[in-house]
């Protein structure tokens, strides 16, 4: 008999064998039993997270509510992956597999890349500290470095940065030193208002601080009442003063427009003139001219 007929007589007899279909059978309910097991953990796992947060919410001492959406989210994904992992050496054992000295393996392997991928380690460990200690989220104003924009996504890796006219910046959490968060605390929007030196000063104060006391109503944006400071400069041909408010984060900008557009209403309403560049022209008169040719 050749060793080609020897392997599939073996093969025959091992398909024919009712043990061999037995142990295939009950390896099969293991791994649905394993996978349903898996399936209600997460859940409940993830019930229990929810709920822990939900009782902590009634708590006096509480975080902020972007701190315990990433902290949630967080606990999840460990849970999560921990989770699956456990089920898949459980499903390695059903095979047969020596799952003790795989992980044994898996360990050297993973030293040996870990010596050989310190930037990966970093960035990783960047990346967690970013997320546990809620530096910033998603939707954040931030600066790092010499990328500014909105925050698009944070990874354990890479952190995902898109600015105002639309360039996506991918930062390495390695590289991530410094950041500047616009997002955390209210913005002030600052306005500069010219008058010229011929008007009525105390009239300007007068109108522009009436003007300010019904903005607070009329844009959401405004925390506080805008506040006229008085003047913050003397130029060569206007009066400088300064009007600030108190707004919502990253939206002075926004108010700070507006702001200029009420007061300029509010000056031509009351026929308060802003000054304007100023040229004086100066003509010599015959007598002069004979006089610098003479010369």
């Amino acid at each position: 008999m050749s060793h080609t007929e020897k392997l599939i007589s073996m093969v025959t007899k091992k398909l024919t064998s009712e043990a061999f279909w037995t142990d295939i059978g009950i390896g099969a309910l293991k791994i649905l039993a394993i996978y349903i097991a898996t399936k209600i953990i997460i859940k409940l796992g993830k019930m229990v997270i929810d709920n822990i947060f939900r009782v902590r919410s009634h708590s006096p001492l509480r975080i902020s509510e972007r701190r315990e959406a990433t902290l949630m989210k967080l606990l999840k994904s460990i849970l999560t992956y921990g989770v699956y992992f456990i089920a898949l050496v459980m499903i390695l054992s059903v095979f047969g597999i020596d799952v003790k000295a795989l992980l044994a393996g898996a360990g050297i392997v993973g030293l040996a890349v870990g010596f050989g991928a310190q930037s990966l380690v970093k960035d990783i460990i960047t990346g967690f500290f970013i997320i546990f200690e809620d530096q910033f989220s998603v939707g954040d104003y931030i600066r790092i470095g010499n990328f500014e924009g909105v925050v698009e996504g944070i990874g354990l890796k890479t952190t995902k940065v898109k600015s105002w006219t639309g360039e996506l910046h991918i930062i390495p959490n390695g590289n991530i030193t410094e950041i500047t968060n616009f997002s955390l605390n209210n913005s002030l929007a600052i306005v500069d208002v010219s008058v010229t030196y011929e008007g009525n000063f105390i009239q300007v104060e007068n109108v522009l601080k009436e003007m300010l006391l019904g903005l607070e109503d009329k844009y959401e944006e405004i925390v506080s009442p805008p506040e006229l400071l008085g003047i913050q400069s003397f130029g060569q041909s206007e009066i400088v003063l300064r009007i600030i408010a108190e707004t919502l984060p990253m939206q002075h900008m926004y108010i700070a427009r507006m702001l200029r557009k009420e007061v300029k209403l509010c000056l031509d309403a009351h026929g308060i003139e802003i000054p304007l560049p100023r040229l004086v022209m100066y003509s010599r008169n015959e007598k002069e001219k004979e006089a610098m040719n003479n010369y």
